[in-house]
């Protein structure tokens, strides 16, 4: 067999990635060979300036992960791990991947946690719909005087998020709760009715009727993270709002996630008695993504 250099192997899966159509063809191949080598992407880097080539089977382990992933199987899923904010946490099949809007929810809610720890508190924070613990694992690692009790309906989400906690070593400030965000005041979170000063969820929202168009999404993120229920794809989200109304102390902190399209729609779900100085926050993209509100004593 010839010898093929590393160089040389990640302009040919560029080329492979590009004509799947996969989004980012350049960083995924540089990702795939690095993960395929059991190297930073420093010392892929490095190996590429030095004309390394590549021994012992390194070719055909990158093989198999570039056909994975022109066949469209997410990238997280092949290396097993994606970043979030300061974490890097462990993802794959049975689990919503983290993505990088979903960062401005998580620094919401730091913000208003943060904000109360400089006032002297240590600040309850409740995440719902945490999947792979994105969102709690972060306001742990980055207000450590915060306790954060997670909650997830799907097992294999709860199983994935309770390998970060532990990847982490956060077990001992982040208490994960298996069950159903709709109506948590009644069950998973009865004991805490009144006693939370931040509340933040990422759920489902997208309609029955939006299907993504993305093979990665639509192929690969669990349904049960994706469809929120009903019409508008709120059902989900009313049900969030509804446990928010008993689990908030007054005057304390609401952030949910939503879609794009969804800002009037959300804030309109909170504009009656019980909440005060609601807004729609947009991410870096300049995209509503995000409704704040503040429980009143209303």
């Amino acid at each position: 067999m010839s010898e093929l250099a590393l160089k040389d192997a990640l302009a040919g899966a560029q080329r492979r990635l590009v004509a799947a159509g996969v989004p980012s063809p350049a960083a995924d191949a540089h990702l795939l060979a690095a993960h395929a080598l059991g190297i930073s992407r420093r010392d892929l880097a490095r190996r590429i300036v030095t004309g390394y080539v590549l021994v012992d089977g390194e070719a055909s382990r990158l093989e198999e992960l570039l056909v994975q992933r022109a066949d469209r199987v997410p990238l997280q899923h092949l290396t097993g791990t994606t970043g979030f904010r300061n974490l890097e946490l462990a993802v794959g099949p049975g689990v919503f991947i983290p993505r990088v809007e979903t960062e401005l929810s998580a620094g919401l809610a730091i913000e208003a946690a943060s904000q109360l720890v400089a006032g002297g508190l240590d600040p309850l924070v409740v995440d719902l719909c945490t999947g792979s613990g994105a969102i709690a694992l972060s306001v742990a690692d980055e207000v450590p005087q915060a306790r954060v009790v997670a909650v997830e309906l799907d097992p294999d989400a709860v199983a994935w998020a309770a390998e970060n906690v532990r990847r982490l070593g956060l077990g001992d400030r982040v208490d994960l709760r298996a069950g159903d965000a709709i109506r948590a005041d009644s069950h998973v979170l009865a004991d805490l009715i009144g006693t939370v000063d931040v509340l933040v969820a990422n759920p489902p929202y997208i309609p029955p009727d939006a299907e993504p168009t993305e093979p990665e999404v639509r192929d690969h993120d669990p349904a049960l993270a994706l469809y929120g229920g009903g019409d508008d794809g709120l059902a989900t989200a009313r049900g969030v709002i509804a446990a928010a109304e008993r689990l908030l102390r007054p005057g304390r902190v609401f952030v949910m996630e939503h879609g794009d399209r969804q800002g009037p729609a959300t804030r309109a779900l909170v504009s009656g008695l019980g909440w005060t100085d609601v807004s729609t926050q947009r991410d870096l993209a300049g995209r509503d993504r995000a409704l704040v509100a503040r429980r009143s004593d209303g």
